[in-house]
């Protein structure tokens, strides 16, 4: 606990402060639901990414298996470009995924079988697919880095800054009070020994 005065500037200061805590602390609690909302909401997101994505690899699996080529498609594929923005979420900068384009890779007709363009085709979902959840993690991870420190903002004010500013009011108050007690005691005895002077 912090030195105090026992002053009445000192009693000003510590109301002031407490009701400026009292005040940021709505403001704080708000952003760390909205941003618990937010986190719950992007995490819903990338399950339905994923649960998408792995209907695609099904999707591949069951026409693969009929046509069992050894056939490397990552050669044909390649990105070209990945198109994000910065969005924000309460205060928290955050990439936002817009889409993913790529490159045109021409290759021999009479080389490849006839399901390589569907091939191709399936592999660019699944990359798009893994980039789309890698952003939503990154979401995921700076919200949660700016939750941890709302919560310990909203700790600090609620379980450590306002008690011990009331605390310190309380104390300034009992103080000044036995101050005030005192001065009118002293003011009695010195009235009382000015009338017994006089007598």
């Amino acid at each position: 606990m912090a030195r105090i005065k026992y002053t009445k500037n000192e009693l000003k200061r510590q109301k002031d402060a407490l009701k400026r805590f009292q005040r940021y602390l709505p403001t704080l609690q708000l952003k760390k639901q909205q941003l618990q909302m937010v986190i719950r909401t992007v995490e819903a997101q990338e399950r339905q990414k994923r649960e998408a994505q792995e209907e695609v690899r099904r999707a591949i699996d069951s026409w693969i298996e009929v046509f069992g080529e050894p056939i490397d498609l990552s050669m044909l594929v390649k990105i070209e470009r990945i198109e994000t923005e910065v969005g924000n979420i309460a205060g928290v900068d955050i990439p936002v995924f817009k889409g993913i384009s790529f490159e045109k890779i021409p290759y021999d007709l009479f080389r490849y079988p006839l399901w390589v363009d569907t091939g191709v085709e399936y592999l660019q979902k699944l990359i798009a697919f893994d980039t789309e959840i890698e952003i939503l993690q990154k979401q995921i991870e700076l919200l949660a880095q700016e939750l941890r420190i709302t919560t310990q903002r909203v700790n600090l004010f609620e379980k450590v800054k306002i008690p011990e500013t009331k605390e310190n009011i309380r104390v300034i108050r009992i103080y000044l009070g036995d101050q005030q007690t005192a001065a009118v005691v002293r003011g009695k005895i010195a009235k009382n020994k000015i009338v017994a002077e006089k007598v």
